[in-house]
């Protein structure tokens, strides 16, 4: 389920659900919004899914 994984990565990363949404779906709203049961489509999911990738491993590379 996808916002258990954004929720992950949220803590992992200490980043705001503001700022993912901004940062992964141009929405700030957008975690606040799947908490409330929004089903995201499948597309916006893999954006989020290769976005948390892509963030991992710049991290690990720095």
């Amino acid at each position: 389920m996808l916002i258990r994984r954004i929720e992950k990565f949220l803590r992992d990363t200490d980043m705001p659900p503001t700022k993912f949404g901004r940062l992964a779906a141009q929405d700030p709203r957008f975690v606040l919004d799947l908490r409330n049961g929004r089903e995201p489509r499948p597309m916006m999911e893999m954006r989020c899914d290769a976005f948390i990738r892509g963030y991992r491993e710049a991290m690990h590379a720095a």
